[in-house]
């Protein structure tokens, strides 16, 4: 009798199906969604040893506008419109802590663009970047205004191109942008040895301007800012009941506000308080951080110059460089990207983040051989929110037009994030016409398939093509 030869596409449908079959049962029993917290393990939370929460909500209050969330668009939200209206009272309600979320669990980069967009519209394209460079460079303004104690350096970031054929389109791409005014530089493997000498790299687009940051000690530093401008900050203060209406009723575990507006700056963590679930999903992505190298150590390993680069593969990998020369790397395999079933946003499995860490020091020894020689010295991960299309999700919605919201930054968040507190503070004030260009602004979304396909899909997606979805 013969036998039937099974092809590898379908033997992993097959394995997914018995898969689901068998975990099924307990899936279904963590139905409906739950909100959960996460210990903030980050390199970037250990550079703010001293910071302690505010006290948690208790009774009850009002507000003009309730900004759930305290990361990079929650604390920007509150400064801008705190800044344009100073009489309105404005309430922050934070699960865990400031910068709990992955405003303090990223890969640093503090990069230009949009992801989901592309460059063919050269008046887009001159618009988004003029846009997200200005995000940049008010970022540093507020570091220089509040004189912030924040670890930072903007001395350019690199894309490396991996293949001749992709470095000859990078070039033409330079070519097109610098056409277009925009300040980018290809940089030939002979120039970019002298100060960044990666292995298998025949190319670099150079990003003049933009750089790596601290997101914790950003976030928590402007903390006192916002409070003596009399923005009230509660901590440790999950809402765990949304009611909308013309008022609106957020509960949380020891108290209850009632506001006239409110802002969601949940990103990944947003279906959790039953918004946006077919829009966007959390994406788990690891991260390690090395000890400070010694200029030996940075010598031998040929990093010179730059403040980070990411590379141009489908499983993207991303490094950074701190002022005092700890090496942070992320992304690079399957291992390092994960989607938890029902959008759980707590990555719990120890043995998986260790399998992450191996992976991605490999990808990071393809580029620098020396590096599985380097002390790490932490590891964790951060919830990116991911949409469909890569585009984010900015605009407002309910019955009364009175819920906020800016989501879905795809990776991208360092800078979105920060510069979506301009666009909100401009829509509450009734004037959006900086905004109206941006394709996804009060934009309808690509939908998620519901569970359990949306977990299904993104397993098959990765096993069967061995990528993970680019962000």
């Amino acid at each position: 009798m013969a036998t039937i030869q099974r092809s590898p596409a379908t033997r992993l449908l097959q394995g997914s199906a018995a898969l689901m079959a068998r975990t099924w049962p307990l899936m279904a029993r963590l139905l409906p969604e739950r909100l959960e917290l996460d210990a903030n393990r980050s390199v970037w939370a250990a550079g703010t040893p001293d910071y302690q929460p505010r006290a948690p909500l208790t009774g009850n209050i009002t507000a003009d506008l309730a900004i759930i969330g305290g990361g990079f668009t929650g604390i920007s939200t509150a400064y801008h419109i705190g800044r344009c209206f100073p009489e309105h009272r404005i309430v922050v309600l934070e699960a865990a802590t400031l910068a709990n979320g992955a405003s303090g669990r990223n890969g640093g980069l503090a990069l230009n663009w949009i992801n989901g967009i592309d460059n063919s519209h050269p008046e887009l394209t001159r618009y988004v970047h003029r846009l997200t460079s200005a995000g940049l460079s008010a970022m540093r303004a507020m570091i220089d205004r509040y004189r912030l104690q924040v670890d930072h350096r903007f001395d350019g970031t690199l894309t490396l191109h991996t293949s001749p054929a992709r470095a000859e389109a990078a070039h033409a791409e330079a070519e097109h942008l610098r056409g277009l005014g925009i300040p980018v530089q290809f940089l030939y493997p002979d120039e970019l040895a002298r100060q960044f000498s990666a292995r298998g790299v025949y190319g670099a687009t150079l990003e003049p301007d933009t750089g790596q940051i601290n997101g914790a000690q950003y976030v928590r530093s402007l903390r006192p800012v916002l409070e003596e401008r009399g923005v009230a900050i509660y901590e440790q203060t999950p809402v765990i009941r949304v009611e909308t209406g013309r008022q609106v009723r957020l509960t949380t575990p020891q108290g209850e506000v009632r506001a006239l507006a409110v802002m969601l700056a949940t990103n990944g963590y947003t279906s959790k308080l039953g918004f946006f679930r077919d829009a966007l999903f959390p994406l788990h992505s690891s991260v390690f951080a090395t000890v400070p190298l010694t200029t030996t150590q940075r010598e031998e390993l040929g990093w010179r110059a730059y403040a980070g680069f990411a590379d141009d593969l489908d499983r993207i990998s991303y490094g950074s460089l701190t002022r005092d020369g700890r090496l942070v790397f992320g992304g690079g395999s399957n291992q390092s990207y994960a989607y938890l079933f029902n959008n759980r946003t707590v990555l719990t499995d120890d043995r998986a983040a260790r399998r992450a860490q191996a992976a991605m020091l490999r990808t990071l020894s393809g580029y620098f051989p020396g590096a599985p020689a380097l002390p790490v010295a932490h590891r964790w991960s951060g919830v990116l929110g991911i949409t469909l299309n890569r585009q984010p999700l900015w605009g407002r919605c309910g019955e009364y037009n009175n819920i906020y919201y800016a989501l879905g930054y795809c990776g991208h968040g360092v800078n979105l994030a920060n510069l979506a507190g301009e666009f909100i503070a401009d829509l509450y004030g009734g004037d959006d016409s900086r905004w109206q260009q941006l394709p996804f602004y009060q934009s309808r979304y690509h939908p998620i398939p519901p569970e359990p396909f949306r977990w299904l899909g993104y397993q098959i997606f990765t096993r069967l093509t061995g990528r993970s979805p680019r962000v």
